[in-house]
């Protein structure tokens, strides 16, 4: 029982620092209004939903050192989702 308490425990943890440290995904008209730089752009390709794109998206911003990013295409094929990004601090 202790265990499986431990593991839910983990889980919900690691969702919310997920959430506290992502790139937040923002619109074009923003980035002038917050007075941000742009550090570069990052793909995805190998996704198979929206949702999952704009996570992979995020994570590559962070990686980046981005705060924000702004998806500035996408296309969704037969199997994957396709999507570029411009990541800003």
């Amino acid at each position: 029982m202790k265990i499986a308490s431990g593991i839910v425990a983990a889980l919900v943890m690691g969702s919310l620092s997920f959430g506290a440290f992502a790139a937040k995904e923002i619109q074009k008209d923003e980035v002038a209004k917050m007075h941000l730089t742009k550090i570069g752009s990052v793909t995805t390709s190998r996704t198979t939903s929206p949702m999952d794109a704009k996570k992979d998206l995020s994570k590559k911003a962070d990686e980046k050192g981005g705060k924000y990013f702004v998806v500035i295409a996408g296309e969704k094929n037969e199997k994957n989702v396709h999507a570029n990004a411009d990541v800003y601090k």
